[in-house]
């Protein structure tokens, strides 16, 4: 009996030709679905969470031991000239980049805090996308982070990389220029690739 149920299964409407497989060359793994329409997960796995974290590691302890030797050595607003319009300035900024909003601290904490979270759910979400985004990713979270936990402890983030015709820095803020940077280098790339 179950091999007369099974033999009906196979043939077609008038259950007198057995039914053709319908097998599509470049379908999923259900052989039914077209690739076009399957779909892969962006998520982030195990060996993008390890990459972005090494490289936040990395930024915030390079940020953190270049601030600390500088407010060591220094005193606020002393400079030492190091080579054409380069010197390392001790400056203190409570602001964000360039000085910029310098009167509105908790504001300026609370909206880093929140792009932080915000990386960290869209690389969660989207980390597999692109090959870059462990890096880009990773220096801008790690640039932010430093200069987060600077304005949470101190109240200001120590900036020293001075070239006179530009406002004073530190390499938090030139992670964060990096990391952006190559995200849009790989936008664009991705632009033109898919063109």
């Amino acid at each position: 009996m179950g091999d007369a149920v099974c033999r009906r299964c196979a043939r077609g409407p008038g259950l007198s030709e057995p039914r053709a497989a319908d097998v599509r060359v470049g379908s999923s793994t259900d052989a039914l679905t077209p690739i076009s329409v399957a779909t892969r997960s962006l998520a982030a796995r195990w060996p993008q969470w390890i990459g972005l974290g090494l490289v936040v590691t990395a930024a915030v302890l390079a940020d953190q031991t270049t601030k600390h030797i500088v407010s060591s050595q220094l005193a606020l607003d002393d400079s030492i000239h190091v080579l054409g319009p380069f010197s390392i300035h001790h400056v203190q900024n409570s602001g964000i980049a360039f000085g910029l909003f310098a009167n509105a601290t908790a504001l300026v904490t609370a909206l880093t805090a929140l792009a932080v979270g915000w990386m960290l759910v869209f690389f969660a979400r989207s980390g597999a996308r692109h090959p870059v985004l462990p890096v880009a990713l990773g220096l801008l979270i790690g640039g932010s982070s430093s200069n987060l936990v600077d304005r949470i402890r101190l109240g200001h983030v120590t900036d020293f990389l001075d070239f006179r015709y530009w406002p004073a820095f530190n390499l938090a803020d030139t992670f964060i220029v990096v990391g952006v940077a190559i995200l849009f280098a790989a936008i664009l790339l991705g632009d033109t690739r898919s063109r």
